[in-house]
């Protein structure tokens, strides 16, 4: 066995306080680094004891099943900080910074461009990762690169490009390859006025929490849009606001979510899920398809 790196992690650590809808099972191992050697040295340690290897972040738009997860799961969230330069435009972020604090940083120094991100419940890495996007605006349009790490071969991390990512809608070449982001690079417009952004990305901030269920545990949008058509008008059309398996519910207030309204399980947002795809598939002919990440399923 090799040894663990100097801060160790954790054995059989309950995941349910890392994710935004409050579920999931133990990780059989865990550790939360302060900064991007130490997850480096996690990521080695993982690969050298053969062991299974996942990064989460702020746990939004992820469900991982009651059982838990084997192997090593880290989360970034401590993995914080940006570097702005108001003149030239560009603004870096370690991939633990949370996306609404990077929208609020760039709109005070007069950089427009993510003022749409201020409401998305993640970070720099999981937007990257989703091409997070809200409000007309998304990842994709304004990212320049990434450095990133093959967990594989955690000794050597590499910058990709945007135009390297695949980008599509809320997708990235991120989803299907073991690949972990360490920082993000956006090129933003400068010379704004950060008075008019702030406000701008205040109003987005009041829309989304007026219309969304931001008291209550969740993930997010569940589906993705079957554009030109919208996830949560659909499930609306056919009266499943409200509708529940065990304390999962679909929200009354935005039919693209779904709560957890006390002691709701992964089995039970899971089969909710599927509930709702199978009567909107029944009843409109559309298949719903998840921008949630399942784990350990």
């Amino acid at each position: 066995m090799v040894a663990a790196p100097s801060c160790q992690p954790r054995p059989s650590v309950s995941l349910r306080e890392f994710t935004t809808w409050k579920v999931g099972g133990p990780a059989a191992w865990f550790a939360e680094p302060a900064d991007q050697e130490a997850l480096i040295a996690h990521a080695a340690w993982a690969a050298a004891a053969g062991l299974p290897f996942r990064c989460i972040g702020a746990g939004s738009n992820l469900l991982i099943a009651d059982a838990g997860l084997d192997g090593l799961t880290l989360c970034n969230r401590r993995l914080q900080g940006s570097r702005l330069d108001p003149g030239e435009g560009w603004v870096e972020a370690e991939a633990g910074e949370p996306i609404p604090t990077l929208a609020r940083k760039a709109a005070r120094s007069g950089l427009r461009g993510l003022e749409w991100a201020v409401g998305i419940p993640g970070t720099v890495g999981g937007a990257v990762v989703m091409n997070a996007g809200a409000q007309g605006g998304c990842t994709a349009e304004w990212l320049a690169s990434v450095w990133v790490l093959d967990p594989r071969r955690p000794e050597s991390p590499f910058r990709l490009e945007a135009a390297d990512l695949a980008f599509a809608y809320r997708h990235s070449r991120l989803q299907d390859e073991p690949l972990l982001v360490l920082s993000a690079r956006f090129r933003l417009e400068p010379g704004h006025d950060p008075a008019t952004l702030t406000a701008r990305t205040s109003a987005n901030l009041q829309s989304r929490t007026s219309t969304q269920p931001y008291q209550q545990p969740s993930c997010g949008s569940v589906f993705r849009n079957p554009e030109p058509l919208k996830a949560g008008q659909l499930i609306e059309s056919l009266g499943l606001k409200g509708l529940s398996v065990g304390d999962a519910q679909v929200s009354p207030i935005h039919a693209n979510f779904i709560v957890n309204t006390g002691s709701a399980t992964a089995a039970d947002i899971d089969a909710l899920i599927r509930l709702v795809q199978q009567r909107v598939l029944e009843d409109r002919g559309v298949q719903l398809h998840p921008e949630v990440k399942r784990l350990g399923f």
